[in-house]
């Protein structure tokens, strides 16, 4: 008995044909996903980055030229305008000014006590002293900071306009005493004293206050030339009696007499001791 053949569907390995005859199922191309490129600097990118590397290199050097320094590390001259609130997150504030300036406030008071020492010989230890305090406060670091136009160098972070200006000004002894340690390490001794007696020699012959009243110093030297106590007398006063201005002369044997003038007996007396002082070489005064 033969088994039935059972009708089993054929598939056909042929297009379905469409209406127009064309196959119904076409190929797709397969594409092959490329590897992304990373984006490459514009032309106007490059630019810009290569104006902002210049700016800051003319102003470093520009920064250079008014310290007297150029730096064979500038990051040394960076970290020393840098305050504390310019760092960013997870930086220490050893990256500021501050280990910069302990280490120049020492520099600076060995320099000057140097410069002190061989500029008035007759000078005792007492007046030596006077003068290396009034050279090394923070007001007289601050001038030479100002002199040199440091004010606009410091970097400072997002402290807003009126604080920025505070803290400014109020840092600018600090940050001129890191100046001093960053030349020291950059430079070694000799460029720090350098840079110190460039901007303190001047200062030093006069001090911006008078190291004593100059009526005691003029006192104390008669003494020590055996002379008498300096004899003030006035010469002139002239002006309304709200505002008075007093001509003042000093005396002393042997020595033309010196005058000054002032709002007062008192202050027009200072000057005249002032100027006899000066005109005598007398140390402990302004001059020494």
């Amino acid at each position: 008995m033969k088994d039935e053949a059972k009708d089993i569907p054929i598939q056909s390995t042929e297009p379905a044909a469409g209406a127009d005859g064309e196959a119904a199922t076409k190929t797709l191309a397969t594409k092959t996903p490329e590897a992304k490129r990373p984006e490459s600097k514009t032309p106007a990118k490059k630019k810009r980055v290569r104006s902002s590397k210049a700016k800051a290199s003319d102003a470093n050097a520009a920064l250079e030229a008014r310290i007297g320094h150029s730096f064979a590390d500038p990051n040394l001259l960076m970290q020393a305008i840098t305050h504390v609130s310019a760092l960013k997150s997870g930086r220490k504030r050893g990256d500021s000014y501050q280990r910069l300036e302990f280490l120049g406030d020492h520099v600076l008071g060995l320099v000057v006590s140097d410069m002190l020492y061989h500029a008035f010989p007759n000078a005792d230890e007492g007046e030596l002293s006077k003068r290396l305090a009034e050279l090394v406060r923070k007001e007289s670091c601050a001038d030479v900071a100002k002199s040199l136009g440091l004010l606009d160098d410091v970097k400072l972070g997002s402290v807003g306009p009126s604080a920025d200006a505070r803290l400014r000004k109020s840092v600018l002894g600090d940050i001129c005493e890191a100046v001093i340690g960053a030349v020291f390490l950059d430079g070694g001794y000799a460029a720090a004293a350098e840079f110190v007696r460039r901007n303190w020699t001047e200062r030093m012959h006069k001090p911006r206050r008078p190291l004593r009243d100059p009526k005691t110093v003029l006192q104390e030297w008669a003494q020590g030339k055996g002379l008498p106590t300096p004899v003030y007398r006035e010469v002139e006063r002239t002006g309304p009696h709200h505002d008075p201005q007093f001509r003042v002369a000093v005396d002393l044997p042997g020595l033309a007499s010196a005058e000054g003038i002032g709002g007062s007996k008192r202050a027009a007396e200072k000057v005249a001791a002032s100027v006899m002082i000066e005109r005598e070489g007398v140390g402990g005064g302004n001059d020494g």
